[in-house]
């Protein structure tokens, strides 16, 4: 009876394990660039009653085991990089990447991170930034005699300068791709870090190769599908509850013994 209670409370942890999941994907339903996880499970040790293949008499095999489950874990939350709607923002600065392929992105650090939000800005001193503040790698500094900026598919950046200045070259974006994109590890911010298991990055033309193309002046939206994760809520709702009246059953049968034996 022990071992039964055991199980349904290691279900009702997996299951709340699975929501707290699915409200941060819901919670994260406009967070430009944002791609959903999804909780993995896997089923505890085995009590080895009996084992298959056993020998029942001289000359005969059993046929099956008895080995009783102790319960499940979540064993781990994996990223799911689909590709999110793009939004049509009209701003020059916004970015969006078409396909495979993340920004690079200095940390204060040093370090370098990775995100799929081109939500750009201005810096005080003219170089491209996240809305945190961190710069873009490459640098790109913008002139401050620029009337406007263009970004093309395959990261070139020009300006053209005010008063009939013509147009000037002032960089090129390069993306990251990774082997494992899920084994990439959130940070917040909206940002990523390689891993062991992501692999290192390959530096990457927009375009070629692979690479996702840019496109200026739009976004890309979370990944989140609502009504997926609604319908996974109510799953888990119902797995929870499920859980709950096993241990309400088991607490009966103790209680039933408890009072008639």
């Amino acid at each position: 009876m022990d071992a039964s209670l055991w199980v349904a409370k290691t279900g009702l942890d997996a299951q709340q394990t699975r929501m707290n999941v699915i409200s941060n994907n819901l919670a994260n339903v406009n967070t430009t660039g944002f791609k959903r996880d999804r909780a993995v499970f896997e089923d505890l040790l085995y009590q080895n009653v009996k084992q298959p293949g056993g020998q029942t008499t001289n000359n005969t095999l059993s046929p099956t085991g008895l080995m009783l489950g102790t319960g499940v874990k979540i064993n781990a939350t994996e990223k799911l990089h689909l590709q999110g709607n793009l939004i049509n923002t009209q701003s020059p600065l916004d970015l969006a990447i078409m396909g495979g392929g993340m920004f690079q992105i200095q940390m204060p650090d040093g370090t370098t991170s990775y995100t799929r939000d081109g939500n750009f800005k201005i810096s005080n001193t003219g170089q491209v930034v996240t809305a945190s503040g961190f710069p873009l790698i490459p640098a790109i500094t913008i002139p401050e005699n620029t009337a406007s900026v263009t970004f093309g598919q395959d990261g070139t950046v020009s300006a053209e300068i005010v008063a009939g200045g013509g147009s000037q070259n002032i960089g090129q974006i390069q993306i990251a791709r990774f082997v494992n994109p899920s084994g990439l590890k959130p940070i917040g911010n909206n940002l990523f870090e390689a891993s062991q298991a992501s692999g290192v990055a390959q530096i990457l033309t927009p375009g070629l190769n692979g690479a996702g193309a840019l496109k200026q002046g739009s976004l890309e939206a979370s990944n989140v599908n609502v009504v997926e994760e609604m319908v996974n809520m109510i799953e888990t709702q119902r797995a929870y509850e499920m859980n709950s009246k096993s241990i309400s059953a088991v607490d009966g049968m103790l209680k039933f013994l408890n009072q008639n034996i």
